[in-house]
Order: structure tokens, then C-alpha cells, then sequence
């Protein structure tokens, strides 16, 4: 795993570069989220690919318990990849709300993060 260091604005941005999947469950995330946190980074960019499937199933409430743990440590995250193909309409609506508001946003491209 490297991280890519990135300046948004004066703010440290840790942009997750990887191969595979570094977010399996909770614990994964709150510990990335740590790590980041104690080297001065506030916000986090993550890929879909290295989020595990079932984040995206609402069912397991994963994602729900993940980005509490964001919100909790005031964290701002962007998930970047392709969401046209999730089809379910409750996840549909969540990225849409996710996105309404800056704690969690869901974007197409890593230029997106810098022009939002």
C-alpha cells in the first residue's frame, strides 16, 4: 500500500493507493483512519476497489458503521470509482445524501475532490 500525499486548499489529503483491498470490515477502517489521523491528515481518498463488496450492500450495515467512525473522528472521506453500476435504489439515495453534504462524498475521478 502507498499513500499519495496531496494539499487541498492547506489541508493534508491521504489519497490509498493499492492493488487490493485494505478496508475489509470496521477495524480496518478505523485503523487506516487512525494512522492517517496521527500523521496529520484530515481528509482520506480511498478507491472502490479497495473497499470491500460488501460496503456497497446496505444490508450488511458496514458502510453505515464505516463512515460513523469517519464522522466520529471528523474525517472527511472520498470514495472514488464508478457507481452507475449499483442498481439498488437505497444505495442510490445514499450516495446522493452522502454527497448533499462534505463528510462523505462518493465522486467519479480524483479531479473531482479538487474541484468540489
Amino acid at each position: 500500500m502507498e499513500i499519495k500525499k496531496h494539499n487541498l486548499d492547506g489541508i493534508q489529503v491521504a489519497e490509498i493507493i493499492s492493488e487490493e483491498i485494505k478496508i475489509h470490515n470496521t477495524e480496518d477502517a478505523l485503523d487506516l483512519l487512525g494512522n492517517l489521523y496521527y500523521q496529520g491528515y484530515n481528509k482520506m481518498i480511498v478507491h472502490e476497489e479497495n473497499i470491500t463488496p460488501a460496503f456497497f450492500d446496505l444490508k450488511t450495515k458496514l458502510a453505515g458503521d464505516i463512515l460513523q467512525k469517519f464522522t466520529q473522528y471528523n474525517m472527511a472521506l472520498y470514495i472514488i470509482g464508478d457507481f452507475s453500476k449499483f442498481k439498488s435504489q437505497s444505495m442510490i439515495d445514499f450516495i446522493c445524501e452522502s454527497n448533499k453534504g462534505s463528510q462523505v462524498n462518493f465522486l467519479g475521478s480524483i479531479g473531482e475532490v479538487f474541484n468540489k
